[in-house]
């Protein structure tokens, strides 16, 4: 297995691909790719008709996906706003790969068994694959198709992202093979010898301490540990920083515990969403998801160095589990990058220092897709980092 990264700022598109191209043939040493993935900053719009076929002269690969992005991630650089074009690709002997193309009415029911999912996206679950997603934020119901996909692969790393760059539908791209798409979700399914570990960094980190949901109703967390929640807020006000005072005021969201070993929840096993609503009458909280009694909470800041702390730490669960992967894809929010930390190529130079020199391309979404807990969930403000490497 062995994969390249490439990333062109050429402001001419056929230029951009030729050198993008030329860079991977080089790094995969005139090898053809099996899987190719493409990601075109918004200012080539206007050559979405044919970017597949200028790629495909260029690198033909057996399997070619997509998106238009508001950045671009390739060859250890952060391409933010900017016209260009980054160029993932791998070879995958041992490896079969189906692609897809899902539209939003064709999505089975919820209740529908798992044989109709594994229709969909054309393999078995007892195939054991692994799934790289595209989707446009438009046009498609992705948390369903999210949840439909953990319902029939259970077992399954999902990694992925949502095209960005265009501000409203009809007017972003999802490519797939010889075709470019305006909406619903493209993707590949891999199966055999390859697996995709998954670290999910969202960007935050803890204050206060961990409690449980004694009273909620849907998305409205009324009661912690039988205290109303804008109470504890306000006393855990009192102990903060002037820094994290300033932090609570903008940047405050909550984390769901995910995993059942709720006593000491550890970074990454929470999932952070947002705070959307404050009822100061009585004191209750309004969160960007459904909420259950008995799950622990725990509230987070984000800010640069929250987020390089959770990085740090996410990274750390899982370095030492066996050799470095062969490539890497990463799917960061638009939110982050140079607006967040101040630099450029941030999370990619993190990812260099911490895991080597591995291949890492990708671009800035418009909402990520990875696990937290075992489940799979549509992210803002998140790094997802999907690690290839073979099974044996």
């Amino acid at each position: 297995m062995k994969w390249a990264s490439t990333l062109s700022t050429a402001t001419r598109f056929e230029t951009a691909v030729r050198e993008a191209a030329a860079g991977i043939k080089e790094k995969l040493e005139g090898a053809a790719p099996d899987f190719a993935a493409v990601f075109v900053s918004q200012s080539f719009a206007n050559r979405r008709a044919d970017i597949q076929e200028v790629v495909a002269k260029h690198l033909p690969a057996r399997v070619l996906i997509g998106a238009s992005a508001a950045g671009i991630i390739g060859g250890g650089r952060e391409w933010e706003s900017k016209t260009g074009l980054s160029l993932v690709a791998a070879v995958l002997p041992d490896v079969k790969l189906r692609p897809f193309l899902i539209q939003d009415e064709d999505l089975p029911d919820l209740d529908d068994s798992p044989r109709a999912w594994e229709s969909l996206v054309g393999v078995r679950a007892a195939e054991d694959p692994q799934f790289v997603v595209l989707a446009d934020p438009f046009s498609i119901h992705l948390d369903n198709f999210l949840a439909g996909l953990d319902y029939a692969f259970p077992r399954a790393a999902k990694i992925g992202g949502v095209a960005s760059g265009a501000s409203e539908p009809g007017h972003g791209s999802l490519y797939l093979n010889d075709q470019c798409h305006r909406g619903g979700v493209v993707g590949v399914a891999f199966t055999g010898n390859l697996r995709i570990d998954t670290v999910v960094s969202q960007g935050c980190r803890p204050i206060g301490q961990p409690g449980r949901v004694t009273g909620c109703k849907e998305n409205a967390l009324l009661a912690v540990d039988g205290k109303p929640p804008v109470e504890i807020l306000q006393n855990l006000f009192k102990e903060l920083s002037d820094r994290d005072r300033q932090l609570l005021r903008q940047a405050l969201f909550l984390g769901i515990a995910m995993t059942s070993s709720t006593e000491a929840p550890q970074p990454g096993d929470f999932l952070v969403r947002n705070i959307v609503g404050v009822d100061n009458d009585h004191g209750y909280l309004a969160v960007a998801a459904p909420l259950r009694l008995g799950q622990t909470v725990q509230f987070h800041l984000r800010d640069a160095r929250a987020s390089l702390d959770d990085l740090r730490q996410v990274f750390a669960r899982v370095q030492g589990r066996g050799a470095a992967p062969n490539g890497a894809m990463l799917f960061s929010c638009v939110g982050r990058g140079e607006s967040l930390y101040g630099k450029p190529d941030h999370d990619s130079a993190f990812f260099q220092e911490t895991v080597g020199p591995v291949p890492l391309g990708g671009f800035f979404c418009n909402g990520e897709i990875g696990p937290v807990g075992g489940t799979t969930y549509l992210h803002g403000y998140t790094s997802c980092f999907g690690l290839f490497r073979a099974k044996t």
